[in-house]
C-alpha cells in the first residue's frame, strides 16, 4: 500500500511559480512510477508529468514541457513538480499518482492517489 499527500498549491499570477510536493507513505516508494495529473473544473483528469522509479527523467504532457519539471527524492519519499512561467490555462486540482510498473499517460493505470492540491493561475 501506498499513500499519498500533496502539497504546495496555492494562488499565483500568470508568470509566477509554485513547486508542489507529494509524500508517500509505505515501504515500497523508491519501486514506484509516479505521475502528476490535474483536473479543472468540467474537464477530464488529464496528464501533466511521469517519472520512472530511478528518478533519470521525466516525461511531459507537450502542453507544459519547458515549463515544469518533475523530480523526486527517494531517501525522502517525495515527488516534486516545480512550476515555472505557469497560465491560466494551468489552473486545475493536482494529483500525484504512483504505480508499480513503467510510467504512463492513462489515469487508469495508476493504482494510488493523493487527494489534490489546488493550483490558480490569474491573469
Amino acid at each position: 500500500q501506498v499513500q499519498l499527500v500533496e502539497s504546495g498549491g496555492g494562488l499565483v499570477q500568470a508568470g509566477g511559480s509554485l513547486k508542489l510536493s507529494c509524500v508517500a507513505s509505505g515501504r515500497t516508494f523508491s519501486s514506484q512510477s509516479m505521475g502528476w495529473f490535474r483536473q479543472a473544473p468540467g474537464k477530464e483528469r488529464e496528464f501533466v508529468a511521469a517519472i520512472t522509479w530511478r528518478g533519470v527523467r521525466g516525461n511531459y504532457a507537450d502542453s507544459v514541457k519547458g515549463r515544469f519539471t518533475i523530480s523526486r527524492d527517494n531517501a525522502k519519499n517525495t515527488v516534486y513538480l516545480q512550476m515555472n512561467s505557469l497560465k491560466p490555462g494551468d489552473t486545475a486540482n493536482y494529483y500525484c499518482a504512483a504505480r508499480t510498473a513503467s510510467t504512463s499517460y492513462t489515469p487508469a493505470e495508476y493504482n494510488y492517489w493523493g487527494q489534490g492540491t489546488q493550483v490558480t493561475v490569474s491573469s
